[in-house]
């Protein structure tokens, strides 16, 4: 058995990297930005006005470490058999974050100023939204609960009871933010705070996700994998 490749280490630490940055921009943007409240406004709204292209090069730049993180667990489930779906759905939440950025979303609930409460929708916000629901609805709770299924088989129970419960908290906060965007008087107030709740969730998963796999044991030596870590024996006699 041998530790993880250093190409494949590299791309698991954009993994690290990803989440931490994603929710420290928008955190941060969110707290300067004159007349945005988080506690109500979606952080796709941080995409509006002249400042925008802040939150749009993080929707971006955190989606294509998402990307490569996507790749890095592809490179470390090949070695340890056969990777299935996950790396695609965490490689798939990328995807989302990059078109989110690319697609700017349309105004909502007052913001930016004079804006109506309602979405009023553009074929941007269309795909914007499109690409919104590989991060909420396939991305992260699909790969969720892939993982649970492997650490199941596993048997590191502790891992698979965690990410379950991530899918499990991720959507029930997706839903009450959802409901809050769509002006339910209960929820309209406070629909950012719930949306910022699944980000957050899933953003620590996805790195302590890249920091458990950072420490895997693979067969053999380098990227070859299995068939690596096989002696050669010696040819037998020939027959004739």
């Amino acid at each position: 058995m041998s530790r993880v490749p250093l190409a494949t280490t590299t791309l698991l630490r954009c993994g690290m990297v990803a989440g931490p940055l994603f929710v420290a921009v928008f955190t941060v943007a969110g707290a300067v930005r004159p007349d945005y409240d988080p506690l109500r406004h979606p952080v796709s709204s941080l995409s509006l006005t002249g400042a925008g292209w802040v939150q749009i090069a993080n929707f971006v730049g955190s989606g294509l470490l998402m990307i490569a993180f996507g790749a890095g667990v592809w490179r470390v489930l090949r070695s340890a058999g056969r990777p299935g779906i996950k790396p695609w759905l965490v490689g798939g939440y990328g995807v989302g974050l990059v078109g989110a950025g690319v697609f700017v979303t349309d105004p909502l609930s007052g913001y930016p100023p004079g804006a109506p409460q309602e979405i009023v929708y553009t074929w941007s916000g269309i795909l914007h939204d499109a690409f919104s629901a590989l991060v909420f609805l396939i991305g992260l709770p699909l790969a969720c609960l892939a993982f649970t299924g492997w650490f199941w088989r596993r048997r590191e129970l502790g891992w698979a009871g965690y990410s379950l419960l991530t899918a499990v908290a991720f959507v029930a906060a997706f839903v009450l933010a959802s409901l809050g965007f769509e002006q339910d008087p209960g929820l309209v107030a406070v629909a950012g705070f719930y949306q910022r709740a699944a980000l957050v969730v899933s953003s620590a998963w996805f790195t302590l996700l890249a920091v458990r796999l950072h420490g895997q044991r693979v067969p053999g030596v380098g990227d070859a994998g299995p068939a690596a870590a096989r002696p050669r024996g010696r040819p037998g006699p020939q027959r004739p």
